[in-house]
């Protein structure tokens, strides 16, 4: 875990590697040196439209050019994403459940000195609300490139949330990705912890911490949000009886209201959820971001032992 990769990054290098298939677009809303869709610009610049701060626009273009028969990939800072062109991403791409793969960095507090106005931590919940969705946050640099290989591999649109600052690498290139499954990545039989995005690396670290307490942890790596994998959650819940679920986004609507809406349906079961507590970010470092709104692995063993006391 010392090699450290920002999921842009390895979104930026493996948008370069499949756009060897001609049927691949790629649209920017004026962001390609952060969203890092400069590299497939350099190498297709025939394949590369460069919109403009225009994501009403790029969302309606690469719907167009999903109609035509390619794939387009769409990229911008998750906020504008999400939030600026949602009623772009419902009606154009996804109530006709077109083949649009939308890339959003930028996600999270994360974003850190940028501030509240561009830290999105409602995007999850946006796009799992929207039918035909499927959304995505990988953990890592090689996970990110899995999910892309995945997304151009199934039909229908795709809402992948990267982000901005460098993570610790978790994979490598023996690890086996597959959409819609969730990576048991520790067993225990006290408590699991559920996390997604960058929340991974922080619940593998707390999980070391308890175990030195003697409290055995099963971590999930939820990469896919929507469709969740009711099947590994249910397991979890009947054989840990506890779940705490972890992520850089608001607890409503995102992973740990998912997990909540399976469980109170199919089996009742406590569920602690960690995120952003109905509150926008502020200005700050990452670090010290996590820090302040409890998201670091010293936050999530406080919060376990608080429960299980």
């Amino acid at each position: 875990m010392n090699e450290l990769i920002a999921t842009r990054d390895a979104y930026g290098e493996a948008l370069v590697a499949l756009g060897e298939s001609e049927e691949i677009f790629v649209f920017d809303a004026d962001l390609s040196c952060a969203t890092k869709t400069e590299h497939f610009a350099a190498k297709y610049p025939e394949r590369f439209f460069q919109m403009g701060i225009a994501e009403q626009d790029m969302m309606g273009t690469a719907a167009g050019t999903a109609v035509m028969g390619k794939t387009p990939f769409v990229s911008t800072f998750a906020l504008f994403a999400t939030g600026r062109a949602y009623e772009q991403v419902r009606n154009s791409i996804a109530y006709p459940n077109l083949n649009v793969k939308i890339a959003a960095s930028h996600s999270g507090i994360t974003v850190g000195p940028d501030g509240g106005s561009h830290q999105s931590v409602e995007d999850i919940g946006l796009m799992r609300l929207v039918p035909n969705m499927k959304v995505v946050v990988p953990a890592d640099a090689y996970e990110t490139r899995k999910v892309l290989e995945a997304a151009l591999e199934i039909e229908g649109p795709f809402y992948i949330r990267l982000g901005r600052n460098p993570v610790p690498v978790l994979f490598n290139d023996d690890y086996e990705y597959e959409f819609g499954k969730i990576s048991t990545l520790t067993d225990g039989s006290d408590l699991t912890i559920a996390a997604t995005g960058i929340m991974v690396t922080e619940a593998l670290q707390a999980a070391k911490l308890l175990k030195k307490d003697g409290i055995n942890v099963r971590v999930l790596n939820v990469h896919t949000i929507k469709p969740l994998d009711k099947e590994t959650i249910i397991k979890a819940a009947e054989e840990t009886k506890l779940i705490v679920s972890v992520e850089e986004h608001s607890i409503i609507g995102g992973l740990g209201a998912a997990i909540c809406e399976l469980l109170c349906e199919q089996r009742p079961t406590p569920v602690v959820r960690m995120g952003l507590n109905d509150t926008f970010g502020q200005s700050g470092s990452p670090e010290e971001l996590l820090e302040y709104y409890g998201l670091t692995a010293d936050n999530i063993v406080k919060r376990v032992k608080t429960v299980l006391a």
